[in-house]
């Protein structure tokens, strides 16, 4: 995989555009297992799905993922619960998906499961 997980998110600016669906199949080749998808607005979304043998270890992935996105200020949707989290990142203001959604998904790969 790629070094963006030695990179950091970068806050966007007003002028700041989507990626294209080109670019974002290139930078997700950098990332593991990723989902690049269109939620249900039609917005380009990175979704990964991940499985754990208890609550307890879906909680603490959960913790780290937490310590990533604030020390990055950018903050995914998190859905867990007993033996899973599902993890969505997008950049809520340009309704889509820039180089730091899949920054902070390098760096959650980054996390032992």
């Amino acid at each position: 995989m790629g070094n963006l997980h030695k990179k950091k998110c970068i806050a966007c600016s007003g002028d700041t555009l989507a990626l294209l669906e080109q670019e974002i199949n290139i930078l997700n080749e950098k990332i593991n297992n990723w989902n690049p998808i269109k939620n249900q607005d039609g917005i380009f979304v990175l979704s990964k799905y991940f499985k754990f043998k208890n609550f307890e270890s879906s909680l603490n992935f959960v913790t780290k993922v937490s310590i990533i996105a604030e020390n990055e200020g950018h903050h995914p949707d998190i859905s867990f619960g007993w033996g899973y989290a599902n993890i969505t990142i997008f950049t809520h203001a340009v309704k889509g998906l820039t180089e730091s959604d899949f920054i902070l998904a390098a760096k959650i790969d980054q996390i032992s499961v």
